[in-house]
């Protein structure tokens, strides 16, 4: 297989973002009343969502501290409620459950999310909190809860199907994707500071546009447009601080409990929402009763019939490594990081028997399997959304990604000369200015 002379668009990446930029893209071009056969070309050193789109637990909410996430995210829950069955979504909601320490700031998204009509409820006050969710699961137990934020829209959806189904979807349009492809680097146009072709394992493409939505291995591409590998950040005090990484990396650990995904089911038979819950109560093994920890943890999780169980995560842990120094092929087949630990995996029951009686005793039901995988965040966790070499755009989604359909139709119109609110807050210019996003008392490091 050889790659086309010349695109006018070279998308690297076929999960999420690149296919849902070519998506819109192709959509775009066909209201202009433009061709897109021939145009269009995604590139994926494997295939469709062989990375991390592949394996995401598939989880879509609005559950976040910072204003700028609650906007672009209500744009991107807009879109997959607009063809639920189409992109394989669930529309059942998501659930913040949390301890006193985290109450105000979860009543501070509640207000905005009323700002914005995002439709929501919050109940505070730990006998309140344990009866709202004794309404939907009799046997709640999970202990030091003061508050629960209900977001009615949001859900879950099946990653693979999804991403099938969209990579359909853009082939129908008229646009080519090409599994097999790896990008070597990049070649500036002559006189100019434009790329002017992509170099890659099956040849040279000459193109008008590159758009990078390559998840994890952003940081690789990064490098080879010769773009900073640490920053100067100017903090909300105006202290700036020099030589920070611009990239950092996280392991990111999920599981599934091959039960009967039945067996997870609200008590009036329907899929609950996804549980989201932070606490500080002492959490002790499922197996032999003895103290797992007594500090803030939290974890989230859902049946799920694709997964065929249970299936969620927990918070991450900081890889301990150098960026530099991370050799990224976190979804390969032979990659240690793809299968979550034993600490893990005995946490995370644990934490589900707190919450719910009947996980209780259910450890052997624990299945390993290919999960999780290292997240590459930026220097402050929130993506990056820029142009850069003016025809280069990219879309480095600092783990926040699955959930973020919208941001692939909002660069695409970029692309085409339309500047996009939404993605103001998230350019790189924002660490030298001081820009930041506001940050949560939650444990984890997107939050």
């Amino acid at each position: 297989m050889s790659v086309p002379s010349h695109v006018d668009y070279v998308i690297v990446g076929a999960g999420i973002h690149g296919v849902s930029t070519a998506w819109k893209l192709a959509e775009r071009l066909i209201e202009k009343g433009e061709e897109v056969e021939g145009r269009i070309v995604i590139l994926d050193k494997s295939g469709i969502a062989s990375g991390a789109s592949g394996i995401a637990c598939g989880v879509v909410r609005n559950n976040y501290f910072q204003p700028a996430m609650r906007r672009l995210m209500a744009h991107s829950v807009d879109i997959w409620e607009a063809d639920p069955e189409g992109l394989s979504y669930h529309p059942v909601g998501y659930m913040q459950i949390s301890p006193e320490s985290m109450r105000d700031d979860v009543g501070t998204i509640f207000a905005q999310q009323q700002e914005i009509g995002y439709d929501s409820v919050f109940i505070e006050g730990a006998n309140a909190s344990t009866s709202y969710m004794r309404g939907i699961f009799s046997d709640w137990q999970a202990q030091n809860i003061t508050s629960v934020l209900h977001e009615k829209r949001g859900g879950f959806s099946n990653q693979t199907r999804t991403m099938y189904a969209l990579a359909e979807k853009v082939e129908r349009l008229g646009v080519r994707i090409m599994p097999g492809v790896e990008v070597k680097g990049f070649n500036a146009m002559n006189g100019s500071g434009a790329i002017g072709s992509v170099e890659t394992s099956k040849g040279t493409i000459s193109c008008e546009r590159v758009i990078i939505g390559a998840g994890p291995w952003v940081r690789d591409f990064w490098a080879m447009l010769d773009l900073p590998s640490e920053i100067s950040i100017k903090g909300m005090n105006g202290e700036t601080h020099e030589d920070v990484p611009m990239w950092r990396f996280w392991q990111l650990e999920e599981g599934v409990l091959l039960i009967d995904p039945n067996d997870g089911l609200a008590d009036d038979g329907s899929l609950p929402p996804v549980i989201h819950v932070d606490t500080d109560a002492e959490l002790r093994s499922t197996v032999d009763d003895s103290v797992i920890t007594d500090e803030m943890w939290g974890i989230y999780y859902k049946p799920d019939f694709h997964f065929g169980g249970i299936q969620g995560g927990a918070s991450p842990y900081k890889v301990d490594t150098s960026a530099d120094e991370v050799q990224i092929d976190p979804y390969g087949p032979s990659s240690p990081e793809f299968v979550a630990s034993d600490e893990f995996a005995h946490m995370w029951v644990s934490a589900l028997a707190h919450c719910q009686r009947r996980y209780e005793g259910k450890m052997p039901k624990y299945h390993r399997e290919p999960s999780g995988g290292i997240g590459c965040f930026t220097a402050d966790s929130f993506p990056v959304f820029d142009h850069f070499h003016e025809n280069v755009a990219v879309i480095a989604d600092s783990n926040h990604g699955w959930k973020m359909i919208g941001v692939g139709h909002l660069i695409a119109d970029e692309v085409l000369g339309e500047r996009q609110e939404l993605l103001e807050p998230f350019r790189f210019g924002r660490f030298a200015k001081g820009e930041l996003h506001p940050v949560s008392s939650s444990p984890y490091p997107w939050s």
